[in-house]
């Protein structure tokens, strides 16, 4: 029995969707999502995993309001899904004249995406609309309305996609997210069926779950989760963080 639930949970998965969100934290949680988007890129890098940009929108320091990606790779769920949930940075930053430490946050969502169709999306279920791009402060990025917005009529799920320069790679890109969110919504559902059966130390990742700080003053990381510390920040943010992986993958299992 315990097979059969797992197989319904844990489907063949094909790639990985990532979506970071500045938190708490003004310009500031900005710049953190881009450092967290820099640390999952280079660590996809060294694995030689391909990557793509679905969605993203920049502010006018170089952060991140919010960005999704795609990483393909069979191997990428399993070493990356540990990673959804709160992760909150301690550290003097950029913008800050006093010299004094701020506390910002940043969400991150990891979302399977299946070999196979696991989410039937039907084409009245579905009101897309199309809008002009728009970049940091507000300039456009082009004059034709390439921009998409897809809302999922049956669960109000809406997904905007405004990286490409034409309508239909937003409205793939758009697809791609707004499957991987329902199949994400569907696991949680079947989860909550099971009850506490599969509940491990980790746990199912959600994404209002405080998982991590990264406090800079003291060069250390700490995952709240399973208690485990390391230092070198700037290492680890430079997409060498397997041993945080491995750690969290070995205590899963």
């Amino acid at each position: 029995m315990e097979e059969n639930q797992t197989t319904n949970i844990e489907p063949e998965i094909s790639s990985t969707i990532i979506e970071i969100r500045a938190g708490t934290g003004g310009e500031e949680a900005a710049l953190f999502a881009a450092d967290l988007f820099r640390m999952y890129s280079r660590y996809s890098e060294n694995k030689e995993w391909k990557q793509k940009i679905l969605d993203s929108q920049r502010t006018e320091l170089g952060g991140y309001k919010s960005v999704i990606f795609e990483v393909k790779s069979p191997e990428a769920w399993d070493k990356l899904k540990y990673e959804a949930g709160v992760h909150r940075v301690q550290r003097i930053p950029k913008t800050e004249k006093g010299g004094r430490i701020h506390t910002s946050t940043a969400t991150v969502a990891v979302l399977p995406k299946s070999k196979k169709a696991q989410i039937n999306i039907r084409p009245d279920e579905l009101k897309i609309d199309f809008y002009r791009s728009s970049g940091a402060g507000g300039q456009y990025v082009n004059r034709r309305e390439t921009a998409v917005r897809v809302t999922h009529i049956p669960t109000g799920i809406t997904v905007t996609c405004q990286t490409e320069r034409n309508q239909l790679e937003n409205k793939e890109n758009a697809l791609s997210v707004l499957e991987a969110r329902l199949l994400e919504k569907k696991q949680i559902e079947e989860q909550e069926k099971i009850g506490g059966e599969r509940k491990s130390q980790i746990g199912w990742a959600m994404r209002a779950e405080k998982i991590r700080t990264y406090n800079f003053p003291q060069d250390r990381i700490t995952d709240h989760r399973i208690k485990k510390s390391w230092h070198n920040i700037e290492k680890i943010l430079d997409g060498h963080m397997e041993p945080v992986v491995k750690k969290l993958t070995q205590i899963q299992s």
